[in-house]
């Protein structure tokens, strides 16, 4: 063997000036230069040999910034690695150090080593072997009690890793996106790659045992996991073909809103090349799918996907319709959701803009257990092109909210990019139909705008009102709204909606609704009522009895999410002859709206011998702006420090005059204190 001595006066080489070694064939003679070097002989100071590579490669690894130190009076080693890539995975800051070293021209040993890495846990042990002549090697690191890891770099070009029990956890070195899911579970496994003139081939098996996460916010967790990947991949001229499989085995997760549990299989294939991730065919198994399908084309680069499609084909809405729409559609009421019939869909997206979307429906229906809301079933195709027209048809057999309900009807609509074209609608509903006519509506960038007419057939007031919980009036509903605009967060229905009711009419106009599915929706309204019987009135809300007409003007009314927060309105006897008394309980009733002491003491003692009053007129007036109604009466001229004001002035024997002295009443407590009289027909006490 040949000796080589350095003597005290030199020193070892520079690193900055080791020149760089690419390709494993000269790192193999690098090595295999220092396992020939004997510094048995040497003096003790000089039984160092320090060797620096600036980078090392092999097909499958590649290390930079290496650096080994021999000390052969200790017959120890220590190796430091500035970075570790494999694949497109960088290790930084590696430091190995070797209890023993046996240097032989053919092999280096090192025995009882230990590693330091991030992510490792302190006094990782290590056993190395190499090979440098054949380019060949071994490593087995025990990461802790049952994990341990074990690499093989054999000749030709392969590279053998084997995985026992690893922790998921050690992996937020690699993954550093692991540390904010508190990942924990094992993985087991094996990594088999052969780089050879017919091409590189990749081969993985991995298992995933005893696996959870969960997320800072508590929104995603899982436990209990399980799961097997399968993978291969082959070097092509321009990139990797690859195909995996996944199965999910065992454990369930939540991933707000859903809940999952195990049981799906995904099957993938494709192509890298560069940075295009090209998958031609995914499919997932899935418990009432027949078939789920997807392909696509993403740029790694930018994270865009390029083009791509989906398909679904035969969905049991009354299996996925729970564990996957529920959650999303009504999260507050997915247990009593119930799904029925099927449903499948395809979409292509090029450049991420969706530019087709088919969907089928075979009596798919939706209900609420308990019955108070149910639509469908609906059955027909629903096809979208960006670019070209096409045509909707569907049946849908009812629906009902409540005791709200809906006939069937059929959907005829036209599809044209952006556009939703509607030559005719009519839905029935309960006794009558609301129906839509020539309806075209286009979704901008701001949202949705359009133009069509809207009529209301005649609808029974008595099954409406019984229907929406309100207390049963007679008369009919019915409007005609030729000019409904539709903008963006915006609705304007020019025309009139007319409810005949009370033996007289409603009418309404200059209907506008400013974001109408929003939290901030705003209505706009004028309504006039004309001759509405008072005795029909008082008798259906338990008011006490009046008998006459009224008019009722309610100009400029705003709703802000539903309730009112502006008008000026006013209720007055209407114009005519017609027999008009008021009873003794509706005169307590009328008076509360003016507060305490709103009939006269001389006047108030005639309520103990009278059932009711002959009157002339009835006025009362509420203008509503920040919360507070300013009341007026019949005298609505009179100045606004006027002590009191006139509701109601009487007439005949006996004559009762009612008075209000309170003109600035809260809002809140004066429908709070008329909800009681309505639900006790007991005399409120305004202060």
């Amino acid at each position: 063997m040949a000796t080589a001595i350095c003597r005290p006066a030199c020193s070892p080489p520079d690193p900055r000036h080791v020149p760089l070694i690419r390709g494993a064939s000269r790192a193999a003679a690098a090595l295999a230069l220092a396992a020939g070097l004997s510094l048995t002989h040497a003096p003790a100071q000089a039984r160092q040999l320090t060797l620096s590579f600036e980078r090392l490669e092999h097909p499958a690894v590649a290390v930079e910034d290496l650096q080994l130190v021999l000390d052969a009076g200790a017959g120890s080693a220590a190796l430091q690695v500035g970075a570790l890539e494999v694949g497109a995975q960088r290790l930084r800051d590696l430091r190995v150090s070797c209890g023993r070293i046996v240097l032989a021209a053919d092999a280096l040993k090192c025995r009882d080593g230990r590693l330091s890495a991030p992510g490792l846990p302190a006094g990782a042990r290590l056993d190395l072997k190499a090979a440098p002549a054949s380019r060949s090697g071994q490593g087995r690191l025990v990461v802790a009690p049952g994990e341990v890891l074990e690499v093989a770099v054999l000749p030709q070009g392969r590279l053998r890793a084997t995985l026992q029990g690893i922790g998921v956890d050690r992996l937020a070195a690699v993954l550093p996106a692991l540390h904010a899911w508190q990942a924990s579970g094992r993985l087991d496994g094996r990594l088999d790659y052969l780089d050879h003139a017919a091409g590189a081939r990749l081969a993985v098996s991995l298992s995933l045992s005893t696996a959870g996460f969960s997320s800072a916010d508590g929104l995603h967790a899982a436990e209990g996991l399980a799961a097997r990947l399968e993978g291969s991949a082959r070097r092509v001229r321009d990139g990797w073909d690859w195909q995996t499989e996944l199965d999910w085995t065992a454990g369930e997760a939540y991933l707000h809103p859903m809940y999952l549990e195990a049981g799906p299989r995904v099957r993938a294939a494709g192509r890298l090349a560069g940075q295009q991730l090209q998958l031609d065919e995914a499919t997932l198994q899935l418990d009432g799918v027949r078939s789920i399908a997807a392909r696509g084309r993403v740029d790694l680069a930018t994270g865009a996907l390029r083009e791509g499609g989906f398909a679904l084909a035969e969905a049991d809405l009354a299996v996925i319709g729970p564990r996957y729409l529920a959650p999303l559609l009504a999260p507050a009421q997915a247990e009593r959701l119930r799904f029925a019939g099927h449903a499948s869909a395809g979409l292509e997206v090029v450049d991420g803009v969706l530019v087709a979307l088919d969907a089928a429906f075979d009596q798919a229906g939706i209900s609420l257990a308990g019955g108070e809301l149910s639509f469908g079933p609906l059955s027909g195709s629903l096809p979208w092109r960006a670019d070209a027209a096409t045509e909707v048809r569907l049946g849908v057999a009812g629906g009902r909210w409540q005791k709200l309900v809906l006939g069937g009807f059929e959907v005829a609509a036209r599809l044209h990019g952006r556009e939703l074209a509607l030559a005719h609608l009519r839905v029935p509903l309960l006794d009558g139909a609301l129906v839509f006519d020539n309806l075209l509506l286009r979704h901008e960038p701001e949202g949705w705008q359009g133009s069509g007419g809207v009529v209301v057939e005649p609808l029974s007031m008595p099954l409406l009102t019984e229907a929406l919980g309100l207390p049963v009036m007679a008369g009919v509903l019915s409007a005609a709204l030729p000019g409904m605009r539709v903008s963006p967060g915006e609705i304007v229905l020019d025309g009139t909606l007319v409810v005949s009711v009370f033996g007289g009419y409603l009418q309404a106009t200059r209907l506008r609704i400013l974001e109408p599915f929003g939290v901030a929706s705003h209505l706009y309204v004028d309504i006039d009522g004309r001759h509405l019987d008072l005795a029909q009135v008082t008798d259906t809300f338990s008011f006490g009895n009046i008998t006459g007409q009224v008019d009722v003007r309610l100009a400029g009314l705003e709703l802000v999410r539903w309730r009112p927060v502006r008008f000026d309105a006013r209720v007055a006897s209407s114009p005519g002859r017609y027999p008009r008394r008021i009873s003794q309980r509706a005169v307590q009733n009328i008076g509360a709206l003016g507060g305490a002491g709103a009939v006269a003491a001389i006047q108030r003692s005639l309520l103990g011998f009278f059932d009711s009053f002959g009157y002339r007129e009835i006025g009362i007036s509420c203008t509503l702006a920040g919360g507070v109604c300013l009341m007026g009466g019949l005298d609505d001229g009179a100045p606004a420090s006027t002590a009191g004001y006139v509701l109601v002035r009487g007439g005949g024997i006996p004559a009762l005059n009612v008075i209000g002295y309170n003109r600035r009443v809260d809002w809140f407590e004066l429908i709070e204190r008329l909800q009681r009289v309505i639900e006790s027909n007991a005399a409120p006490v305004i202060r």
